[in-house]
């Protein structure tokens, strides 16, 4: 939920006043992954102590505190001063979203040990928090905030003076190797320390990390990472996995570690046939790669292994080179387009400009001897990892961060609907009414033989599933089962080898779903993955998948993913259809509608803007709503309510109109705001019926009616006495993407008539990363 920012500059002489814009300027495009309050950490002149600034709220005010306190100072060394150029310097910073402890200046990030001999930043959770804080309480620790990333610093540092006495020439990834023994949950974590001038160490678990590369050679060409594999470490007891006595000795110095494994931008590379360690490199064939599993615009990706012939520095006769750390590509697009995505357990090192690559198993230690250890039902260390990092160019283009001349994210990404179901459908749906999806095709046997699918999704996602179960079950005759992630997980829900289960996120990071997925796999399921951000732990780890290719969406109320969720997921149920002959005239009807959706979507939002616009004022006032639909528009329902509840703080209940005279037509009076959607499928005199319904109970006067401008029927019922919502007609099946539109305006500008913050609401993040 927190973002994650960090640089290693080496070689590339800067203002340090601009090296602080430019952690300042990544923690802005990380924003709207938590708001609660921001901090910086930087190299300070003259002294290996660093100086850490925290505030609580936006970046903007960390922004106004770090100008006071160091923008202006003039004279002081032991201050920034604008006037300074440094050659080589590290920063990091973070964006928080607040789970444990409040928003306060004391529990906001960077976080560091005693005397800041270790800082660190942290996007997650860390689950055995208490267990290890009371350990280093009983060893003389104290601790001042609420977090459980607090216990990080200090336990680096705790390891750090055991280890060194034994090990003097300890490097600082072996000492982040240990640590990460020790820590439960799902984390992603920079640190730099006083002990080790000018490395930075990132290492990860669960969460999100990506790495930018930019340097005069780091545009060659440079394909793929090699990563030291964890049998390579085990077998040359690199990693310090033990202390109990005797003691083991390192058996590889460190040049020899620097031949395995570096990735040295600038030097002359060793072609895997001529390398000594060609054999903890994957083949072509084995690796993982995006392109393998997604069907993707998104990025393009190629297979090869550079390493280093030794481990000299080079870079400062061949030009400087910049590393980026974030929690999200978005921070780095405007730096660099060179990337590349980490696993699980990855630890990635920075010495001397030189970046290395290790993959660390889970292995007992004896330092905390009475602390339990972490497990988690099995071996992860014997998890399949690849020996490469792929190094790829991210096709997000800094329009795409930025809102132009929209007020708000959330409105641009409205109107930018249009654009982004083409998109989603650019060169995957031909003239002959065919769909292409390379990812799902190869699959296509296996997922007709299953007896059921599985649709796994939360909040916004989880709508977007139920709005397409009725027509995946229609098309496929496969029985669909649409599970809320957390709940899925709660109850262990049996899973077999003859499931397909379809995990959808426009993150490819949520939490709850990401969970799911690893326990589906580990019962044997094939795994789908429907995601919208490329390189995604999602769309790393499951087997095939469909990329929305939605372009960035940085307000935190989803609405333009939505919609691609829709589409994509309507364009698999036409592949699972494509050889039956009886649903060809049902396929063609589909098709023709996907067609002219983008054109449907532009006229809908210029027609009901106006409409909805004087709504929202006569609505702002108002503290509880309900929505009422069936059929398709049940989702459109609850995808609507969470809209409105997330930007505009006004409780809304989305409402099955079959559930009506179970309970909830209680609640209709004359002063209760109502919201109907009609629908033009199979549930219509249902609706029309519930629509009665209401108006008998003297819901009328405070009546809205979404329908399609063809739909007559309810247009007679409420003639001219409420409010009418037209929206453009298409087929029953994407009717749910048209009619959602004035929702989403709806919310918008309920928010802003309120004085909300559009883009930030309060308590939200848009990556759920923690469970």
């Amino acid at each position: 939920m927190c973002g994650i920012f960090a640089v290693c500059s080496y070689g590339v002489p800067m203002d340090r006043c601009a090296f602080v814009s430019l952690l300042i300027l990544g923690l802005k495009r990380l924003e709207y992954r938590g708001y609660d309050s921001a901090g910086i950490c930087i190299d300070q002149c003259g002294s290996k102590d660093p100086i850490v600034i925290r505030n609580v709220g936006s970046v903007k005010k960390l922004e106004e505190k770090v100008q006071n306190e160091l923008g202006f100072i003039q004279n002081q060394s032991d201050k920034l001063k604008e006037s300074t150029i440094v050659p080589s310097q590290i920063g990091l910073a973070h964006t928080r979203w607040a789970t444990h402890g409040g928003p306060e200046i004391v529990n906001a990030h960077p976080h560091s040990s005693d005397r800041f001999e270790f800082v660190v930043v942290h996007n997650g959770i860390i689950t055995n928090y208490k267990t290890l804080k009371a350990m280093l309480i009983k060893k003389g620790f104290s601790f001042y905030s609420e977090t459980d990333t607090e216990i990080v610093p200090k336990l680096t540092a705790f390891l750090y003076h055991q280890l060194i006495v034994v090990f003097p020439k300890l490097t600082f990834h072996e000492l982040i190797a240990n640590v990460m023994q020790h820590l439960e949950g799902a984390f992603a974590l920079v640190f730099r320390s006083s002990f080790y001038p000018l490395q930075i160490v990132a290492c990860k678990r669960g969460s999100p990390l990506v790495i930018g590369l930019r340097g005069e050679k780091s545009l060659m060409g440079e394909s793929s990472i090699q990563v030291l594999s964890s049998r390579e470490i085990t077998n040359h007891a690199h990693h310090i996995s033990s202390l109990d006595s005797p003691l083991p000795r390192l058996s590889l110095n460190s040049t020899e570690l620097h031949d395995v494994s570096e990735f040295s931008l600038g030097e002359s590379r060793k072609q895997l046939g001529s390398s000594a360690h060609t054999n903890c490199v994957a083949p072509k064939e084995s690796i993982i790669g995006l392109e393998k599993r997604l069907s993707t615009n998104g990025v393009e990706s190629s297979h090869a292994s550079i390493t280093s012939p030794n481990s000299s520095d080079k870079r400062s006769s061949s030009g400087g080179i910049e590393y980026f750390f974030s929690s999200d590509a978005s921070a780095i697009v405007e730096h660099t387009h060179k990337v590349f995505y980490t696993e699980d357990n990855d630890i990635v090192e920075v010495v001397n400009g030189q970046l290395r690559v290790y993959n660390a198993p889970l292995r007992a230690s004896s330092l905390l001897s009475d602390v339990p250890r972490c497990s988690s039902g099995k071996d992860e260390s014997s998890q399949v990892i690849s020996s490469i990092r792929e190094i790829s160019t991210l096709k997000m283009e800094l329009d795409e961060i930025m809102k132009g001349s929209f007020p708000h994210f959330m409105l641009k990404e409205i109107f930018e609907q249009p654009e982004s179901v083409t998109q989603t459908m650019r060169g995957r749906i031909s003239e002959d009414s065919t769909v292409h999806l390379s990812g799902v095709r190869q699959y296509l046997a296996e997922i007709k033989k299953s007896n059921r699918l599985i649709m796994i999704a939360c909040g916004t996602s989880y709508h977007a599933c139920l709005a397409v179960r009725r027509l995946v079950e229609e098309l496929s005759e496969i029985p669909v089962v649409v599970e809320l992630a957390c709940d899925f997980l709660d109850r262990e829900c049996p899973i077999f080898r003859s499931d397909v289960v379809i995990c959808v996120s426009q993150s490819g990071e949520t939490a709850d779903t990401l969970a799911a997925l690893r326990y589906s796999r580990a019962h044997g399921a094939l795994s789908m993955g429907v995601v919208n951000s490329v390189g995604s732990t999602i769309s790393r780890l499951t087997d095939f998948g469909v990329h929305l290719n939605a372009g960035s969406e940085i307000g935190v109320a989803s609405t333009k993913a939505y919609t691609s969720q829709i589409v994509a997921m309507t364009m698999v149920a036409l592949e699972l259809s494509a050889d039956s002959c009886a649903k060809q005239a049902r396929r063609k009807q589909i098709f023709d509608a996907l067609q002219r959706l983008p054109k449907d979507i532009e006229n809908t939002l210029r027609i009901v803007d106006p409409v909805v616009r004087r709504i929202a004022a006569r609505l702002n006032n108002e503290t509880s709503m309900l929505l009422v639909g069936r059929g398709y528009h049940y989702a459109t329902c609850l995808e609507a309510a969470l809209k409105i509840k997330e930007v505009a703080y006004i409780h809304t209940e989305g409402i099955n109109a079959g559930e009506l005279k179970h309970g909830p037509l209680a609640l209709v009076d004359e002063s209760m705001p109502l919201i109907l959607f009609s629908s033009m499928d199979s549930t219509k005199t249902k609706v029309l019926n519930a629509a009665q319904q209401l108006i008998a109970r003297g819901g009328l006067h405070r009546l809205i009616v979404v329908c399609s401008e063809d739909d007559t029927e309810i247009q007679e019922i409420v003639k001219d006495r409420t409010d009418i919502i037209r929206v453009g007609s298409t087929v029953d099946c994407l009717q749910p993407i048209l009619s959602v539109l004035p929702m989403q305006l709806l919310s918008y500008h309920l928010a802003v008539a309120r004085g909300l913050n559009v883009d930030q609401p309060r308590n939200l993040a848009k990556a759920v990363t923690v469970q």
